[in-house]
């Protein structure tokens, strides 16, 4: 069961990294390139606020999820990492619905 949990996470993780680039239109950016743990806010991609502004209206209609607190989207676009672990815990609060 771990590993599917595991490789459930690494696909998500993958399927985030693609939306960002996509989203983004990252022109110098593949997906293989950017790390779990990078920072997003501040970081090496150059991402600004109307940046988080188009990935937060995305990830609303992509995922569901409602993300309204400024606080909210920096906690939640600080890695690939925290915005698998936001997608995450929003499914499993769905599933158990």
């Amino acid at each position: 069961m771990t590993s599917e949990i595991g490789s459930a996470d690494a696909t998500l993780k993958s399927e985030i990294k693609q939306f960002i680039v996509s989203e983004l239109r990252l022109k110098d950016v593949t997906p293989d390139g950017i790390g779990d743990e990078e920072p997003l806010v501040e970081g090496t991609l150059g991402l600004d606020s109307i940046d988080f502004l188009e990935l937060t209206v995305a990830m609303e209609k992509q995922y569901g999820i409602k993300i309204t607190e400024a606080d909210e989207v920096r906690r939640i676009f600080t890695s690939v990492n925290s915005i698998a672990g936001h997608i995450a815990q929003h499914r499993a609060r769905a599933s158990s619905v």
